[in-house]
């Protein structure tokens, strides 16, 4: 785990908003490179749905097709703000194979 992945993630478990904002936009532009470190925090983390979200969004923005099975897997959470993350990061990772679960999706009555 990287000092900036660390930096990023105890920024984002604070209860100050600036500070959470400010661990979010310390990762964006690096989404890619600590994607592994994003799957698994989203993974293991309960408590804050926010900071899901904001997990979720990062995964999409990696555009890896690693992110593929999460984000399938999400697309048909319970949770309206994980579908929807999914959905933006499938259609950020443009895949053949992205496509065709979006697809599948909206034939199994998902809406975009």
């Amino acid at each position: 785990m990287t000092k900036r992945f660390e930096r990023a993630m105890w920024l984002m478990h604070r209860h100050d908003p600036q500070a959470m904002e400010d661990g979010f936009g310390l990762l964006l532009p690096h989404a890619a490179d600590h994607l592994d470190e994003l799957i698994a925090e989203f993974a293991q983390e309960r408590n804050g749905h926010g900071l899901r979200c904001w997990l979720l969004e990062l995964i999409g923005e990696a555009r890896s097709s690693q992110a593929l099975p999460l984000l399938t897997e999400q697309l048909y959470s319970d949770d309206e703000s994980f579908r929807s993350w999914a959905v933006i990061g499938l259609k950020r990772l443009n895949t053949k194979q992205a496509r065709r679960e979006l697809w599948k999706a909206r034939c199994n009555g998902l809406n975009d």
